[in-house]
Order: structure tokens, then sequence, then C-alpha cells
């Protein structure tokens, strides 16, 4: 047992108005908060702040303005920038100016629809400079994705780039934008276009305006003050991927989100000022925001920005590559990046080539890790590889080896234990605790911590449905289970867990089974109907090069999980296919997965990586 881990944990828990208080020292307030934590006004009552000046202004007048911030590295465009505090600032400042023009102010909404370029670090600080509220939809998103939110959030202004680049694909962002708009019942007044070199795009009326042009345009205005806003004031809205009909709109407050951010680089994963710090994820989803933008630059850190894939932009050393060439201390990125790279690299030949540097330790989070995989990386890299979990609603980890407090107990498969602030209970469905080992739904209890969402843009009954299975408690939507020794499993869904002939069973057991085997480089368990079991599972399996044929895998697969669970199991189907569905973020698409292989009709989700991958798996289920 680490003592600094279990001293914060308790003392978070049993006085958390006094722990978090002196937590909420890490950060400048304009007027010191009246209290920790209020009812009626959640964390940080009457306190306020503005978290551009957290993030910028406060280290450049602390003389730290010539230490690095930003280090960007773009190997699909074969560009490295680095731009220091004082830099950032300054374009900050200047696209502050930009949406000042436009008549943005604070609590106005701001749409940002761009790919992984510095300037969209610029519009989110910016924004946060005004007070006004960003939403960053992931650049590429359907045209009917974007206007969905567009009609949610009711933005002022939109700014978008001329293109993204995914891989070896350049996407034209603007006609997409213009189709949006088109779409969306609400009307954006003004929208602004970076102009990529790779792909310019052609600017139309009055509304659009170039973003270079503007700059220039508003070059001799004043840099605009930061903005003091209250605790509980949003500093951004973000909707949750794979939405469909009204999104689910995530707010997160300035107050407790600061404070929450600042805790966690320094007390999980041991970055503070002038440390090199690596989240390689994208700006779009909520690791993004956390952990490229704001966390890092909170704690006076420099944080890396990548454009590209780890595999494809060059090759499987493109990770190790990035994180060499910047020093980083700490990387964090998704199991599913760490399985690509194994796939095409299984013997690590690139990370003996490169090696990994300064780094001190690996975090993984986004999907399942499964212990081969970790096992794999733990090997070929050296480092301790941590396991830890969360979710857009709560906005930073929940479950975590406190790696900067000293805790180093891991357990492969487990993400750990509950992170300072976040009190979990594994609860049945008559709402009580399950015995250590059974699994139930994973439940917090409420209040959320600092950092945590306490609304939905426009959508209060929906937040509140989070809260009423288990009075008292958040319903994560995951199921998982404590083990004799404290660690907690997260096993998946809630609707992973499958009914098969009266026995309930974890898929996410079953897929830990079948990743274990040798040749498997990546897999996913899904219940299929069954008219007289109710359901049966079926797995999924990526081969890795040299794995032998198909039939063999699927057949070792198959052996493995009989083996391990018994008969019970019932997995008598294993699909070898040549890619999984995914999210941009590496979320595997099991509902796509399950309504496929039940043999009803599907849509590609907006959210998928690659679009031709369903009917790959459509061939394979249906030959």
């Amino acid at each position: 047992m680490s003592e600094a881990y279990d001293s914060a944990w308790r003392a978070s828990i049993d006085n958390p108005a006094a722990f978090w208080g002196e937590a909420a020292q890490a950060i400048d307030w304009f007027t010191p908060p009246a209290a920790t934590w209020d009812d009626a006004e959640g964390w940080y009552a009457g306190g306020t702040l503005n978290t551009a000046w957290n993030c910028l202004d406060r280290h450049v007048a602390a003389g730290r303005g010539d230490a690095l911030a930003l280090c960007y590295d773009s190997p699909v465009t074969d560009v490295v920038q680095q731009f220091t505090y004082a830099q950032l600032l300054e374009e900050t400042g200047r696209v502050a100016a930009m949406l000042t023009r436009l008549g943005v102010g604070k609590g106005d909404r701001v749409i940002i629809y761009m790919p992984m370029i510095p300037q969209t670090v610029f519009a989110m600080l910016a924004c946060a400079r005004l007070g006004a509220v960003h939403s960053v939809v992931f650049g590429g998103f359907a045209p009917l994705e974007l206007a969905k939110r567009i009609d949610d959030a009711q933005p002022k202004v939109l700014l978008t780039a001329s293109c993204g680049i995914e891989g070896a694909r350049t996407i034209a962002y603007k006609p997409m934008v213009d189709e949006a708009l088109e779409l969306a019942r609400h009307a954006v007044r003004d929208i602004v276009v970076f102009q990529r070199d790779r792909l310019p795009a052609d600017l139309g009326d009055t509304r659009d305006h170039d973003w270079e042009m503007l700059r220039a345009a508003t070059a001799a205005d004043p840099v605009p003050e930061c903005v003091p806003v209250a605790a509980a004031d949003p500093l951004y809205i973000l909707y949750t991927s794979g939405t469909t009909g009204t999104p689910k709109g995530v707010v997160r407050e300035n107050g407790g989100h600061a404070v929450a951010l600042a805790w966690s680089m320094a007390n999980i994963y041991g970055i503070g000022a002038g440390d090199p710090f690596w989240a390689a994820s994208d700006v779009g989803w909520v690791v993004g925001h956390s952990y490229i933008v704001y966390a890092p630059l909170l704690v006076g850190a420099t944080t890396v920005l990548f454009e590209g894939k780890p595999i494809g932009t060059p090759d499987p050393g493109t990770f190790w590559r990035v994180m060499t060439r910047h020093r980083v201390k700490t990387f964090f990125t998704a199991p599913t990046a760490i399985r690509a790279v194994r796939k095409e690299d299984p013997d690590a030949t690139f990370l003996k080539e490169i090696g990994t540097g300064d780094c001190r330790a690996i975090f993984l989070a986004g999907e399942r890790a499964d212990p081969d995989t970790i096992a794999w990386l733990e090997e070929k890299s050296g480092l301790p590889v941590i396991d830890h979990w969360w979710q857009t609603e709560l906005g930073w980890p929940a479950i975590a080896s406190c790696f900067a407090l000293g805790d180093l107990r891991r357990r492969r498969g487990s993400a750990g234990f509950p992170v300072p602030g976040f009190e979990f209970a594994i609860l049945g469905e008559d709402g009580q605790p399950v015995p250590a080992g059974e699994s139930g739904a994973v439940t917090i209890k409420a209040p959320l911590p600092p950092g945590a969402f306490r609304t939905l843009w426009n959508n209060q009954a929906g937040f509140d449905k989070n809260f009423t299975t288990f009075p008292g408690y958040y319903e994560t939507g995951d199921a998982g289970h404590f083990d004799a020794d404290g660690f907690l499993n997260i096993m998946g869904r809630t609707d992973d867990i499958i009914n098969v002939a009266g026995h309930r069973l974890s898929t996410g057991q079953m897929e830990q089974i079948v990743a274990a085997q040798d040749g498997v480089a990546e897999c996913a368990v899904i219940g299929a109907d069954d008219p007289i079991k109710a359901m049966v599972p079926v797995a999924f399996v990526v081969a890795r090069a040299g794995a032998g044929s198909e039939a063999d895998l699927a057949g070792r697969v198959i052996a493995a999980v009989r083996h391990e669970l018994g008969a019970v199991a019932a997995l008598k189907t294993a699909y070898v296919v040549p890619q999984l569905p995914k999210t941009r973020s590496g979320k595997i698409l099991r509902n796509l997965l399950r309504t496929i292989v039940n043999g009803g009709a599907y849509t590609t989700p907006p959210t998928i990586e690659d679009p031709a991958v369903p009917a790959l798996i459509e061939a394979a289920v249906r030959p």
C-alpha cells in the first residue's frame, strides 16, 4: 500500500472541503471562493478566475515566458514547431482579438471544427480568455453530426480549417461545414477558415473570413484582457461521441476543472513546470481537452501536439521518435494504438532502435487494456505501463495507480484504485453492494469531485437520469468488480454482460482470454441473439503477421475460452477479420458488431475511423 496515496484518498473522502480547498491554492483566483463546496452552486462558490490566465499569463508574469509551452509535431506534413509561453500567449491574444472583432464575448458559444494544428489550441485558449464557451467538434465529423451540435450549442462563430490530414487521406473541411450549415436550423453569423497549404478552401460570401487576413486586419487591436468568470461558469461543451438524436453536451465548469487537472498532473502523472508531457489523443475528445491543452499548461509544463497516427506516418516507430525528440517525461495513449504498433512491429524493432528517451511511465486509457498488450509493452519498453479509467463526463482519471504519489501497484486487467475524490461502489440490481470479486454496476458516490460534470447543456433532465437508478450515486454505465486486494476492474459496458442460458457472463472477461492467445493482435467479443440460449458470445479477432491459418487461430481462441471458463461460456464462433470498427478515439464499435451479427440493418456511424470496415465485417459474417 502506498501511504501517500492511502492518506490522500482517505482525506478526500473524510473531509472533501478541506482536501479540495487546499488543492485550489494551486490556481490563481481573481476572487477567492467563499466556500469550497455549496449544494446549490457546486465547487468553489463565489470564486472567480480565468482559465487562460492560469494557463498562460501567470507563467509569463512569473518570468517563465521563455519556457517551452507547446511542441507541434506533424509527421504527416513533416513540420515540427515550438512555442514558448510568451509566444503562445501572443498567438492566443491575437485570436482573442479576432473573436472580439466578430462580437464574441462572455458566455457566447464558439464551435471549433479543426484538425491537430497549433491554431486549434490558440482558439480554445482565446475562447477561455474571453469567457466564451468553446465546443470542439472532432474535425472530419459528418455534416449532420456537426449540424446537430450547431443547433444545440447555437454558436455565434465557427472556426475551422481548410482541411485535415488523416494518415494518407486529406479531408476537405469547408464543404462539410457548408453542408452542416445548410442542415442546421441555427444560423452561424461568421465562419473563420485557416487555410492549409495541402488543400486550400474556396471562401464564399461575407460570412466567410480568411483566418490570416482577419488576423492582419486586427493586428493593431489590443489583446483583450482575461475576463473573470465564476467558478461554475462553463469553460466548454463537449458532445459525447456516437450520439444519436439530440447530442449530449457535457458542460465543464472553469473552477473545478482547473483545480482537478492541476492536482492530477502533480499527483497522478508526476508532471510540473518545465516537464514535457504527451497525450497522443485528439483535441476533439476529452483526453485532448484535458491533457493536451489545459492540464499541462495549468502547471507550466510542455505539451506535445501530435498530428499523425501510431502507424503509417511513416512507420510503427513514430511514437518512440516523437517521444525521444521532445524528451517526453510521461506518455499517455490508447491501448488500441499500442495494439496497432504491435501488430505492425511485433518484435518492437523500432522501439529497440529508437528507445523511449527520458520517459518514466506510460499511461493507457480510452479502451480496456488487455493484460497481454500491457505485458508486451512493459517487456519491450522496460517502463511501468499504467492502465487507468475515466469518462467524458468525469473529465479526468477516476481510477488509476497514482504514480506520482509513489503508488506503483499494478494488476494487469485492472485500471487500479479509486483516485482521491472518487468513492466507488459496485452495486447489484437491488442497489446493494456486491461482495468482492462479484460483478455489478460501477457507480460513484455523489457529489462528484471537482472537474466532473454538474449538468448537460440545455438538458438538466438528461443529467439527472445519471443519478436515478441508484439514488445518491452516479451510474457510470460500466460493469466491473473489486478484487480481494482492492483493485478495481472495469469489464465493459453494462450491456456487455450477456445472459447465456441463465448464466450472466462478461464479454470483457472473454476478451482478456482471447487477447492473450498467441497471434491475436486485437479482439472484441459481443453477445449475439440466440433462439435457444437468448444470447451467445461471438469473437472477432485481428491476426498478427505470421499467426498461421485463420481456421487454426479461430480454433485456438475458442478452445482457450472453453478451457478457462468452461462449457458455460458457449463461445463457438470466432471470426478472423482484417480490422475492427473503431471510432477515431480508438473505441471499438461493439454495438455495430452486434447489429451485423444479428443480421440487422446498420448505418455507418459518423465517428468511425475507417468507413470501409463494416462491409469487411459483414463479408466475414455473411459470406
